[in-house]
């Protein structure tokens, strides 16, 4: 039974530490990890070791759906509940999520447009319907907030901007950073909540120069499912960052969002909406 556990647990400790622990000799385990070990087990080994390759890919951010969809695309035949029994027993789970906080300030005098994205999220083509939204992120040196633009065809963050406080200047290097990089043209439906950074004088001017035309559209009030995309990406992104403990200091939080945006949740980690693939691989809308 000690060695059992040994095996299952050897991921998280060293087997040297372990053996002192329950009064065994290291070598004595190995022994038993040799001859004593059926196929069923050695099966679990090497999946579990499949596993973990994957977990530290990724920074233990993925849970078992995915990490059984990234398992499939190898060609690997597994089932999900078998996966789902190996991470929990071997310590391989993603980590927890983070409690929500309500940053949406909409009680202001300024215009208000119409619910007009109502929750339509499937969008057939590039640069049709983005979405925006503002959220906190916890540093030893205080909020730091952010600001992303998403586009609901590949679910892609196409500008996001970091700063110290939370007025329409982050909403609106957000947006123009977006503009720049997709260069939309045609109809664009933008689609927010109603804090006043969307609402204010200074955004309206800057995101209808910047795109004439421009469609805006805002979620409900007090209705976050209006805006569920956007979120979904901050719920994902503050359960999988380490960095957002509270403990880290503000310049590193910031290289932290922007690799976790620019260079891996854009381009590495597969979106269920997009067929298992990430954001920047969607070449075609996957029906």
């Amino acid at each position: 039974m000690i060695y059992r556990f040994m095996a299952d647990h050897r991921t998280q400790w060293a087997v040297e530490k372990m053996a002192d622990v329950f009064g065994v000799s290291p070598s004595g385990y190995y022994a038993w990890f040799r001859r004593g070990k059926s196929d069923a087990a050695q099966s679990d080994d090497e999946l579990a070791a499949r596993i973990l390759s994957i977990q530290e890919l990724h920074h233990y951010r993925y849970g078992s759906p995915r990490v059984w969809l990234e398992l499939t695309a190898e060609g690997l035949r597994v089932g999900h509940n078998r996966i789902a029994r190996l991470m929990r027993r071997r310590g391989l789970n993603c980590r927890p999520r983070k409690k929500y906080r309500v940053t949406t300030n909409s009680r202001h005098a300024e215009p208000v447009a119409d619910n007009i994205l109502n929750r339509r999220f499937d969008v057939n083509e590039p640069n049709r319907t983005w979405v925006s939204d503002i959220t906190y992120l916890p540093t030893a040196d205080g909020w730091l907030y952010l600001c992303v633009v998403i586009d609901l065809y590949n679910r892609m963050i196409v500008g996001w901007s970091m700063r110290r406080d939370m007025t329409a200047a982050i909403a609106v290097d957000a947006f123009q950073m977006a503009v720049a990089s997709r260069n939309p043209e045609g109809a664009l439906l933008f689609h927010t909540d109603r804090g006043i950074q969307y609402c204010c004088r200074e955004f309206r001017e800057a995101s209808e120069s910047a795109v004439p035309g421009l469609v805006r559209s805002m979620s409900r009030k007090g209705n976050c499912w209006d805006n569920a995309c956007a979120e979904s990406f901050f719920k994902t992104l503050k359960r999988e960052l380490e960095e957002l403990d509270g403990q880290t200091s503000r310049e590193t939080v910031k290289l932290a969002v922007f690799e976790y945006i620019e260079a891996y949740y854009n381009r590495i980690r597969i979106h269920t909406h997009n067929g298992s693939v990430a954001p920047s691989c969607v070449t075609k809308r996957v029906a």
